[in-house]
């Protein structure tokens, strides 16, 4: 494991109650039904990196399939209570399903992996996705790259995504939406939302 990535880890498994404090109860249903509108119902989802669980429940209180992966043990255990579903411990470079999921959720989630490592991790996301299936993923808003708050992180703005793509086909950009961050008192910060679709 590199150290950018047990760092990160370490992070989320000492902050694992006071960053579900802060998550797990926000208003997000915005981007949440923005993601299902694409996909039929019942469909299956990756909630890839789902931190305290927050989307995986409302994921699944609609109805839809959810499995559910995280990097961190605590964020494991806590997202397994939060969700009533195992929730497995995976890193993101572990994911190796071919053609499996209608839908993979990766919110505030891949941020964390370096951006030479991400055409890789696009590439796995693409491989589990099964022809035409929705992958949403979103990033701090900006073009900073390293450490930041004890964690790394990767910021992308529409100028780095589209080199990012640039790397990776096999993808159809559905919508792009620069959001305000939803949690109290972090309004000012900005990210950048993207729902893509996996071409056939």
């Amino acid at each position: 494991m590199k150290d950018n990535e047990t760092n990160t880890l370490e992070y989320y498994n000492s902050h694992s109650q006071s960053f579900t404090n802060t998550t797990l109860d926000v208003g997000f249903t915005d981007i949440q039904d923005s993601f299902l509108k694409y996909l039929e119902p019942g469909s299956l989802i990756l909630d890839f990196g789902c931190g305290s669980g927050r989307d995986s429940r409302y994921f699944l209180s609609k109805g839809y399939q959810v499995e559910a992966t995280d990097g961190s043990e605590e964020m494991v255990k806590i997202a397994t209570e939060t969700t009533g579903i195992p929730v497995k411990q995976m890193l993101f470079n572990e994911l190796n399903e071919c053609e499996k999921y209608d839908g993979v959720f990766a919110c505030a989630s891949i941020l964390h992996v370096p951006s030479a490592e991400l055409p890789e991790i696009l590439e796995r996301i693409k491989q589990a996705l099964k022809p035409e299936g929705v992958f949403y993923v979103s990033f701090k808003y900006g073009t900073f790259e390293g450490y930041r708050n004890g964690r790394y992180f990767t910021d992308m703005n529409e100028e780095r995504f589209s080199v990012l793509m640039q790397f990776v086909g096999g993808y159809t950009v559905l919508e792009q939406r620069i959001t305000s961050d939803v949690r109290p008192g972090r309004g000012e910060e900005k990210w950048l939302n993207v729902f893509l679709r996996k071409s056939r």
